[in-house]
């Protein structure tokens, strides 16, 4: 199983949605946290719930973070928790949303205001 990881930097990557079993295969790439930047539920019941992935996770000795950011509302707030997580976290740290898109954005404008 190849995960399309889009690599911002040798400390920083992005992906789309991710199962609990997808966490095996991140660690694998040298992934030490994971950051989850999609809300519960807003996929619809298909979507794995936070909880489950955290789990997973944790099982692999991955740190874990939950910073849920409405897709087009990303907060100054938000942006200033990420790059908390980004300079506390170990690297290299992966960052899941749907698409990845919004992980990036939010990605971009925490360097802005870390």
């Amino acid at each position: 199983m190849s995960l399309p990881i889009s690599c911002h930097n040798d400390q920083f990557g992005t992906l789309g949605q991710i199962e609990p079993a997808h966490i095996a295969e991140i660690a694998k790439q040298g992934y030490k946290s994971v950051i989850n930047n999609r809300p519960d539920g807003e996929g619809g019941p298909s979507q794995p719930v936070n909880a489950e992935i955290e789990v997973a996770a944790k099982a692999l000795g991955l740190q874990y973070a939950y910073l849920p950011v409405v897709s087009g509302q990303i907060t100054a707030e938000q942006a200033k928790q990420m790059a908390h997580l980004l300079d506390t976290m170990p690297g290299p740290i992966l960052a899941f949303c749907r698409s990845g898109a919004r992980s990036t954005n939010l990605y971009m404008l925490a360097q802005q205001v870390g």
